[in-house]
């Protein structure tokens, strides 16, 4: 298998997997399981790789983190409007 498409899938897949987490949060309006913190630190690791794809001029890098970083905000904004207090 080409090593590209390898980074393409892999990407991809990372990528989206929040997805079903984001939908299912919005479908019931509840973010009490969630851990902000852990939104929080995988936001970070996502936005040092997205960084590190600008270093390395590795477009792959660059969209599929930068993609997963929006979903991840996305999914931090709901976990504070849904959470209760």
């Amino acid at each position: 298998m080409d090593e590209n498409l390898l980074g393409i899938i892999a990407g991809i897949l990372t990528s989206v997997s929040m997805i079903p987490q984001v939908i299912k949060v919005l479908k019931e309006k509840n973010a009490e399981d969630l851990s902000w913190m852990m939104i929080l630190v995988l936001i970070s690791g996502l936005s040092l790789w997205v960084w590190y794809g600008f270093i390395k001029d590795e477009l792959p890098i660059i969209l599929s983190n930068a993609f997963a970083v929006l979903v991840n905000i996305v999914l931090l904004i709901c976990c504070i409007i849904y959470k209760k207090r």
